[in-house]
């Protein structure tokens, strides 16, 4: 038995079976490639779901979190600490205007925050929301409230408040939803666990027009578009606008775990003393991560790298014309490829055995979320390789359909 079989063995043995057994055993990694436990090589084009900004490794991360490991790991939120408010500062200015920042340790906790911080400015005569069909923003309850996905909302109802859900990117809809008694309004630029789908251009400007003729707070969920992955520091600066509340995660950290939620204007202010709180929101290492994060992007040019090469994947996909390619979707170093069947596990899987990481976030759809850090090169080296992945997979789903 393998290493990874016998690995298996033992997570079916412990863990709960909400993930099902993951087909892949990880043991560590090196710049954008990973290796499992049996010692074969992966190009790793999902980076922990768009975590892993810089890949595995990086020598900027890896000094600030030893550092601050070995001189302070841990404050709670009874004391502050340099790290955390430079990091807070830091997304300030990045953002372009005046805010304030509560730090949590995950996406779901920063949508958590932003729910908890609307309801607060809001007051008791504003009694609803309004979220996007298909859209996602967690699993915990408030989170999971505003999760326009039946299969993984609906189990867990009733959820104790009023979500209206409306078509991602349909401005009419929109309209028609948000009245003076809707507290916010909260969406993605684009949807990422729909398949990396972006709104129409124009929509964002469209939701905060709304938002300002009916004074619903725009709550924008950034959470995996954000710190880089479009080519922009946050996919909302592609239009110009501002929401009063923006939340982010995933490649903050770069690997750590940490989440964001940030207030402007009257939204920065709406928490009274008391009423929001995390033990380790805020902790040293994830902010000396987070730090390090967005220095190295900075320093190294990654911004105008994940818009090029974005492209440069993208185009070479469409280039490769595979009857199972429908379209290439997104921004950046964030990309959707659509199949004209679903056929995206197949791919995922097919893609593994020649040694890279994709994953298939739909039945349709395999998402590309790689390291921003990832080179030309490698970019090459898996569009080279993704003809007879697709050929692999296609004959997979043909052989599905005949039985």
């Amino acid at each position: 038995m393998s290493a990874t079989e016998q690995l298996k063995k033992r997570f079916d043995a412990v863990f709960m079976p909400n993930y099902g057994t993951p087909p892949v055993a990880l043991e560590r990694g090196e710049g954008r490639y990973v290796f499992d436990v049996d010692g074969k090589r992966y190009l790793d084009l999902i980076a922990g779901i768009a975590v892993s900004a810089l890949g595995h490794g990086h020598p900027a991360l890896v000094e600030a979190v030893a550092a601050q490991s070995a001189r302070l790991a841990h404050t709670s939120n009874l004391f502050l600490h340099e790290g955390e408010v430079a990091l807070a500062e830091k997304l300030v200015d990045l953002l372009g205007a005046p805010a304030r920042v509560f730090l949590a340790n995950s996406g779901t906790e920063a949508n958590e925050a932003a729910l908890k911080l609307v309801k607060r400015a809001a007051g008791p005569e504003r009694t609803y929301y309004v979220a996007t069909v298909a859209g996602f923003h967690g699993r915990t309850s408030g989170a999971l409230a505003l999760t326009g996905k039946p299969a993984i909302r609906e189990p867990f109802g009733p959820f104790g408040m009023d979500v209206r859900f409306v078509p991602h990117g349909d401005a009419e809809a929109l309209r028609a939803a948000v009245t003076d008694e809707c507290a916010a309004v909260f969406v993605e630029p684009v949807q990422g666990e729909a398949g990396v789908v972006p709104a129409p251009e124009g929509y964002l400007r469209e939701v905060r027009a709304v938002c300002d003729a009916t004074g619903a707070a725009f709550v924008l969920d950034e959470i995996q578009s954000g710190i880089g992955r479009t080519g922009r520091w946050f996919a909302h600066q592609a239009e110009g606008v501002r929401p009063d509340v923006i939340t982010l995660a995933k490649g903050l950290g770069g690997g750590l775990p940490i989440g964001a939620c940030v207030g402007f204007g009257a939204y920065g202010t709406a928490f009274a003393k008391g009423d929001h709180g995390s033990t380790f929101g805020g902790n040293p290492v994830a902010a000396a991560a987070a730090l390090a994060v967005i220095t190295t992007i900075e320093n190294e040019g990654l911004l105008a790298s994940a818009a090029e090469l974005g492209e440069l994947l993208a185009g070479e996909i469409r280039e490769i014309g595979h009857p199972l390619v429908a379209e290439v979707r997104g921004a950046g170093l964030w990309r959707g490829v659509r199949l004209t069947a679903p056929a995206a596990a197949h791919v995922q899987s097919r893609a593994a055995e020649a040694g890279f990481l994709v994953n298939a976030v739909t039945s349709d759809t395999v998402r590309l979320a790689p390291p921003l850090t990832i080179t030309r090169a490698e970019v090459l080296e898996f569009t080279g390789a993704l003809p007879a992945v697709l050929a692999a997979a296609a004959g997979d789903a043909d052989e599905d359909g005949r039985r």
